[in-house]
């Protein structure tokens, strides 16, 4: 007779981007190894790879895990974590001013979304169009990751961000998608905004949604802050 399968709690979560609410289970001793043997090796390619299998094997019915904004997936993996080892994350800093080390935690359960006042993923090209921006995916960030990592040029960044650009709208009911176009043409297009539009788009960037949390110390009498954001959250 064979071992008795163990069943897992299954728990709901709200995605911060769309309101889609998705089920989950927690991680397992497997999934455990591969979150260790990615954080030992401080390696963002191989982070970034075990945190897509932890969510493709903890979702149920999950999407392709590129489908999904980034935020989406940090939050996803923090409500993982919370729900396979402990909603409270403990952690040590070196604190810059004094040196002295300092022991932080946090309740996963009080992360959230920040969104900023100005962003917006509508960019205006003139009176009567503009641009309809998607978020960047896990795999997008990998890129951008790869790029910075390699010392790449501002067009390369340029590049990896204009990628993001979803669709093109006129008189708002003329709506073009640029995946449906050739690279000539979608070069030719892009090569034809302003400098403004580009700004506004590495706006869009700085000021997109992420995960993020503010701690607050005390060192020799002074109250500090120290702030977690984005995946570095998960590993800490």
């Amino acid at each position: 007779m064979g071992l008795p399968k163990i069943d897992a709690p299954l728990f709901t979560l709200e995605l911060p981007s769309t309101g889609e609410k998705i089920k989950y289970r927690p991680f397992t001793v497997k999934e455990e190894k591969i979150l260790l043997i990615a954080q030992e090796s401080n390696d963002i390619d191989q982070i970034i790879d075990s945190v897509k299998q932890i969510i493709n094997n903890c979702v149920i019915d999950v999407r392709d895990t590129d489908s999904y904004p980034m935020f989406d997936i940090e939050f996803m993996i923090m409500n993982i974590r919370a729900a396979s080892v402990n909603n409270v994350a403990k952690f040590n800093i070196t604190d810059p001013e004094t040196e002295q080390q300092v022991e932080l935690e946090f309740d996963i359960n009080d992360l959230s979304v920040a969104r900023k006042e100005n962003h917006s993923q509508k960019i205006a090209l003139n009176d009567n169009s503009y641009i309809s921006m998607r978020y960047p995916t896990i795999n997008q960030l990998q890129a951008m990751v790869k790029s910075l990592k390699n010392k790449a040029t501002d067009q390369d960044m340029l590049d990896v961000m204009l990628a993001c650009i979803d669709t093109v709208v006129v008189n708002d009911d003329q709506v073009y998608k640029l995946e449906e176009y050739s690279q000539d043409e979608v070069t030719e297009f892009l090569e034809s905004m302003s400098a403004k539009t580009v700004d506004d788009i590495k706006t869009f960037f700085d000021t997109m949604p992420t995960l993020r949390y503010e701690i607050p110390y005390t060192v020799d009498d002074k109250e500090k802050k120290f702030v977690v954001e984005g995946l570095e959250t998960f590993f800490m």
